[in-house]
Parts: C-alpha cells; sequence; structure tokens
C-alpha cells in the first residue's frame, strides 16, 4: 500500500519512529513533516500545513499525535474524503502532570480528543497509555457545563488499540564490548532533563548512596533545555569524578559504547508512555531499575520485577541491594523481551495493523453504496 505518515515534530524520538518504520515497511510510506519546535503551534496549526503539503492520494494515513486530525480532514474532505485515517498517539497532552493541574492544558488535550474521535483507528504505544487517556477524558468532559458527550470515549474505546513503539536496536549490536571486570559499577540515567523526568530524586539518591560509601560511577546523558537542572549542579560538585559522562552524546556509537558500558539504568520519571530509552539500556544489558508505575512494569518479566521496580521513594534503598553484591540476576529473558520492539519484528505488526484498517474502510464504503 501507499500510506501517507505525517509527522509534525520530526525531530528526536519522533524523527527516530517515522524513519524506522519507512525503512522496515513493506509498504510504500511517503513521509511528509515538519521542524522539532513550537510545539503548540504544530498541535493547532500543522493541520492546515499538510492539507498544503498534501499532493497524492494515499490508500492510508498514519498521523503522529502532535496534530488536529479533525482540521484536516475538514480541509482535505474533497479530496481525501475515502481515504482511511489513523492517529498514533505517541502522548497525549491530558495525561503530562502538569496537565493535570492546569486547566488550560487543556485546550490542548481537546485537540488530541477530538482527533481520536474523528480517526478511523487510533494507535497508542502501550497500553498503559491507552488506559490513561481513556481514563482522563471524562476529567476534561466533565469540566465543561453542558453536553459532556460523554458516550464519545465509548466510541474511541472502541477503535483504540496498542501498536508498541518500533525501534532499530540491532544497530546496538554493532558497538557492543565485552564486559568488563573489576571496574565500579555504572549507574546510568539516559532521560530529557525535564521536570516530568524527576532528575531531582535522582540525583539526591546517588548523593545518599555516595555518602553511604558505596562505590559507583555515574552517567548522565539525555536532552537539555535550557540552564542545567539545579539538582545537576548539585550532583556535579558533590558526586566530583565519579561522573564520567554529563551532557548529551552527539555520536550515536560513543551513547552505545557507553549504554554497553553502563550496568544499570534509572528511570525516577512521573511521565512515560513508554520508555525508549529505558528499553535501549535494557537491550544493551543493563539492570533496569524503574519506578512501579506507568509503563515501566510492562517492560519488566514477571521473574525480575522484585528486584528491578521499586515503590514511591524506594529507589536509594532498592540501589543499596543490588550495589551490596552481585545477586546473579539472568536478564536474559528480559533482554529478549525488549528485543521484541526491534523494527524487523514490529514493521510487520504495522502493516498488518494499516492493511485491516484499509480494507475495513473499503468494505463498509462499499456497503454503504450498495444500498
Amino acid at each position: 500500500m501507499r500510506i501517507a505518515l505525517l509527522e509534525s515534530y520530526y525531530g528526536g524520538s519522533h524523527k527516530a519512529w517515522a524513519d524506522g518504520y519507512k525503512r522496515f515497511s513493506r509498504n510504500e510510506i511517503n513521509l511528509i513533516t515538519l521542524p522539532a519546535q513550537f510545539w503548540k503551534w504544530r498541535m493547532q496549526g500543522a493541520a492546515i500545513s499538510f492539507a498544503r503539503l498534501m499532493d497524492a492520494k494515499p490508500d492510508a494515513i498514519l498521523a503522529s499525535s502532535m496534530m488536529d486530525l479533525s482540521i484536516f480532514r475538514a480541509l482535505t474532505r474533497e479530496r481525501l474524503a475515502v481515504v482511511p485515517m489513523a492517529m498514533y498517539f505517541h502522548e497525549n497532552q491530558l495525561s503530562y502532570p502538569q496537565s493535570r493541574r492546569q486547566n488550560h492544558g487543556w485546550r490542548y488535550g481537546f485537540v488530541n480528543y477530538v482527533s481520536a474521535l474523528c480517526a478511523d483507528a487510533n494507535f497508542f504505544n502501550s497500553q498503559f497509555h491507552r488506559d490513561d487517556f481513556l481514563a482522563q477524558l471524562p476529567r476534561m468532559l466533565k469540566h465543561f457545563a453542558d453536553y459532556n458527550e460523554l458516550q464519545t470515549i465509548d466510541e474511541i474505546r472502541a477503535k483504540s488499540s496498542v501498536l508498541p513503539l518500533g525501534m532499530d536496536l540491532r544497530r546496538f549490536d554493532e558497538q557492543r564490548l565485552e564486559a568488563g571486570s573489576g571496574a565500579p559499577p555504572i549507574i546510568l540515567w539516559n532521560h530529557r532533563w525535564e521536570h516530568d523526568k524527576n532528575p531531582a530524586t535522582f540525583a539526591q539518591s546517588m548523593i545518599e548512596l555516595s555518602e553511604e560509601g558505596y562505590d559507583f560511577q555515574l552517567a548522565i546523558t539525555g536532552e537539555r533545555f535550557g540552564e542545567l537542572p539545579e539538582s545537576f549542579k548539585k550532583a556535579q560538585s558533590q558526586l566530583g569524578d565519579r561522573i564520567i559522562q554529563l551532557g548529551y552524546v552527539d555520536s550515536f556509537e560513543e551513547y552505545a559504547r557507553l549504554l554497553w558500558r553502563a550496568d544499570y539504568v534509572v528511570s525516577t520519571a512521573w511521565q512515560e508512555f513508554f520508555g525508549q530509552s529505558v528499553c535501549e539500556a535494557i537491550y544493551c544489558g543493563c539492570i533496569p531499575i524503574l519506578p512501579d508505575r506507568l509503563n515501566y512494569p510492562d517492560l519488566i518479566t514477571e521473574e525480575l520485577k522484585p528486584y528491578c521496580l521499586y515503590q514511591r521513594d524506594r529507589l536509594t534503598a532498592q540501589m543499596r541491594y543490588h550495589l551490596e553484591g552481585d545477586l546473579g540476576l539472568d536478564s536474559t529473558a528480559l533482554r529478549e523481551k525488549i528485543a521484541g520492539f526491534d523494527w524487523r519484528l514490529m514493521a510487520p505488526q504495522y502493516d498488518e495493523a494499516l492493511d485491516t484498517l484499509a480494507t475495513h474502510h473499503r468494505a463498509h464504503r462499499d456497503r454503504r453504496h450498495s444500498r
């Protein structure tokens, strides 16, 4: 099939996802993209730009979640009325912690809502994400004075399913290093340096472990926006030479080698819709130490959950448990679980989902015309 993939925030993980599907799909994927900047304007205006840039009629359209599909459908109704359109939800604006506290966050959550409502299918990158989005919708709709249209939530639920994030994991294999011995364990934190990833809790835990005399090294990577967080400034001051990396790693090869060197990958996030950076580290042999919330439990095999998931403020205690001795954990099954997200396995699932969408759409259209 000919698939038009609309990505309004073509950068970072969004770019990797779009490029990966184009590379590994058996379909003909036409990427139509906008630069990864001005996210609020992308949410509102990308649909207008895409309606202008769309110059052919594909068999199906797959639109990333940072756009208003309802506007796009309205502007292209004469040309694309018969084309099925699906939304892929990398994230949604209703589920961010700050959106739950700020009513103006519903402005962008409403864009996600109407997009999901007018899509022919909605694909979410995790079961947690799908469930949380559907749970947040009544909270937003009940805020309004009347005609809340709560029945539309069931309409959205009926056409929503899970299609996990695809990743090119096998490219990490080329940078694999032989396991070292004798060196202090390396603890990795590879997330965006923003509030919803909760860097302060991570930094404070590492400082506490250092003060208690535990031997370890620290690698802090991930995208930085603005100034160095105060928590990382404090960690830099108090942990000194323990920190072997502080800042984004531009080279993929260097980043991959760092993941292979690391022993643990830690998250303290308050918000995570899938967990791509954690998956990459697990694939490279890191033992994950993750909060028992969000999508993280679904990434961990049952037998390793007691060792890898911590409750609320128990990160320091969980790390002590690991640093006090070799637990002899066999993470083979965990790595195999994560390897299932490689594009070579995921692209056929995407292809099948879009083929099913197009087939059902044609059948419905034919039945309607035959009446």
